[in-house]
């Protein structure tokens, strides 16, 4: 296919990372050549080097991109990323996706081409699941929406498509 795609994702809690690697499962199981890291792994050359990117991030805060780490290397390859596939994913446990849609609108004005809508997996916020956090227990994630979302990436490569859908 001569798919190269990154798969670039930042995780606390555990959920996110989950995720990253399942839709890199679901990009290589359909021949797309994927590679996975953290986003601590990699700088801003990274987006000379691939011609699609998943980007993973979870909602922080007042639903927006982790600040510390995630924000900064997002803003370093925006610009890069003009003309580029991106698709967008991550977890969150409250809200309603109000950080997915703000990355999605900003990706676009930089003239990305992004698969819409980002994939986003709502985690439990009860109080057992924060417990479970507080000691170091990451909840497990529903795995299939995350390898059919690269599945669904890799069909796009494989059609010669770009990731964006058309309006």
């Amino acid at each position: 296919m001569g798919a190269k795609v990154a798969v670039i994702y930042w995780s606390r809690g555990g959920s996110t990372e989950q995720m990253a690697k399942a839709v890199a499962a679901g990009l290589k199981e359909s021949g797309v050549d994927a590679d996975l890291f953290k986003v601590s792994e990699v700088d801003s050359s990274v987006a000379d080097k691939y011609n699609g990117f998943a980007l993973g991030c979870p909602a922080m805060g007042k639903e927006v991109l982790e600040e510390k780490v995630f924000e900064p290397f997002f803003a370093s390859i925006e610009k890069k990323l003009k003309g580029k596939d991106v698709a967008l994913f991550g977890a969150y446990g409250w809200g309603d996706g109000k950080w997915m849609r703000e990355w999605t609108e900003r990706a676009e004005a930089d003239g990305a081409k992004v698969l819409k809508p980002g994939l986003i997996v709502k985690t439990s916020t009860d109080f057992m699941s924060r417990i479970k956090q507080a000691f170091g227990k990451e909840q497990k994630i529903d795995q299939k929406p995350c390898l059919d979302y690269g599945r669904k990436l890799a069909e796009r490569f494989a059609k010669g498509q770009k990731l964006h859908n058309s309006k």
